[in-house]
């Protein structure tokens, strides 16, 4: 049996860490310039070490320019000795104590709050906070690393960190993400072919972990060890989630100023529906992502593996219930007349809708904050019903019969629970109330 070398490798957190460092550091000492400019340079040449010695040596003073980098810090005088005892911000023009001023290295200077409210919204917009520039609309000087630990908050700069962190991946060329992993290629090869056989090994090993199935167990059967018949059906998840985006995309662009002329509502009003397709499209995301998180679950641990099932399922149910309903029965009021809108039966499914929205956003935050658990409630109940199981084997005689029989949980059928009027939400059979929205039975 002819065992073939793997064409990839497979990195860790700290392994990508230490790959970016070293080329951090590689930078620096070759240009002499700080971390954190070498950090911006890299990320803009796509972590291309090679590209960014030819560029940089070519012409510096361009290099520098577009992505505002200065050659020399402005000197700012200490203001103290000039008898300055305050300064104005210039963002939200109050006066301030120089100390309680600070600058960029172009030297324009801002109070310590609109610093830490323009790097904070910078942040919450994504990683195009990594090549953020002075407030000053005449400036592009960037702002770096070190400023951003100076004056961000702790929960900015965390989020900061993490951007920073998988730009070396994102941005690069070296590295790319495989379901929860990240992968490198082994070629010495053209990026043409690198990119072609690239897209091969991942396709093979997201088919094996949307499928849930063993590499090995891969052949002619299931379509080929590069293509699985299984994976068909877990890939119609991803389908369904840019289908979903286009829907809200047409939403927000063009149908829900429809609606409001049939309506008769405001747009703020109908902002539900864009909750709910926005919704929709979030979950379809996690849901997508959860097959890898099932295929790495130990075939042993069975109890984990059916809670898993079970959540997954649940949060499936609700997606689909509210994907139904955003899609198909809004539909009936997009073709009613405009000269006779049915605002009754839109009032009750704005009730409908909303409560989908804020059932299906529950079930998906359950599975999440399970997953991100390690599932570790249901180990727990797991120790606590073996360690059981053990002591009622080792009883002898009837007494232990007795006891087991009483212990005994009675098995609820799925069709036992009750369906929700308002929210469509499952209950419990002792529930008299919607466990999720409190409605009657």
């Amino acid at each position: 049996m002819v065992v073939r070398e793997k064409p990839f490798t497979v990195l860790s957190e700290d392994d990508i860490r230490q790959r970016q460092e070293e080329d951090i550091s590689k930078t620096v000492a070759i240009l002499s310039i700080s971390k954190a400019e070498a950090f911006i340079l890299l990320r803009h040449f796509k972590w291309d070490e090679n590209r960014v010695n030819d560029e940089w040596f070519a012409n510096e003073v361009a290099v520098r320019r577009a992505i505002g980098l200065l050659e020399n810090r402005v000197e700012i005088p200490k203001l103290m000795e000039l008898s300055i005892d305050h300064l104005t911000c210039g963002i939200c023009f109050e006066t301030y104590p120089p100390n309680m001023m600070s600058a960029a290295a172009c030297g324009h200077r801002f109070c310590g709050a609109c610093w830490q409210g323009y790097i904070g919204t910078s942040i919450s917009n994504g990683p195009g906070c990594l090549t953020l520039r002075c407030p000053d609309p005449s400036c592009s000087a960037a702002i770096l690393q070190d400023m951003i630990n100076f004056l961000a908050t702790d929960e900015d700069k965390e989020k900061y960190a993490r951007f920073y962190f998988r730009s070396y991946v994102e941005d690069g060329r070296k590295i790319k993400w495989c379901p929860a992993q990240a992968v490198i290629l082994l070629w010495n090869i053209t990026k043409e072919v690198q990119t072609m056989m690239f897209h091969v090994v991942v396709h093979s090993a997201f088919a094996g972990m949307l499928c849930l199935g063993v590499w090995s167990e891969h052949g002619e059967r299931t379509g080929g060890f590069y293509a699985c018949n299984r994976y068909e059906s877990a890939k119609k998840e991803g389908v369904s989630r840019q289908k979903a985006f286009a829907d809200l995309q047409s939403m927000r662009n063009e149908k829900i100023a429809k609606l409001r002329e049939i309506i008769k509502e405001e747009e703020s009003q109908l902002s539900f529906v864009i909750d709910a397709w926005s919704q929709i499209v979030e979950c379809r995301r996690v849901l997508k992502w959860t097959y890898a998180y099932g295929y790495y679950l130990p075939d042993h641990e069975l109890a984990r593996k059916h809670f898993f099932e079970y959540l997954q399922g649940e949060a499936e149910s609700g997606l689909e219930r509210l994907h139904q309903c955003a899609e198909k029965e809004l539909q009936v009021f997009f073709d009613a007349l405009p000269d006779s809108p049915p605002t009754k039966e839109f009032c009750a499914f704005k009730t409908k809708l909303a409560g989908l929205t804020a059932v299906t956003r529950t079930y998906f935050e359950n599975l999440v904050q399970a997953l991100e658990n390690g599932l570790e409630d249901v180990s727990s109940a797991s120790q606590v019903a073996g360690s059981s199981t053990s002591k009622s084997q080792s009883t002898k005689g009837k007494a232990g019969k007795n006891k087991a029989a009483k212990l005994a949980v009675p098995q609820i059928s799925p069709d036992d629970y009750w369906a929700c009027d308002r929210c469509t939400f499952n209950n419990h059979p002792s529930a008299k109330r919607c466990e999720m929205c409190s409605h009657h039975q």
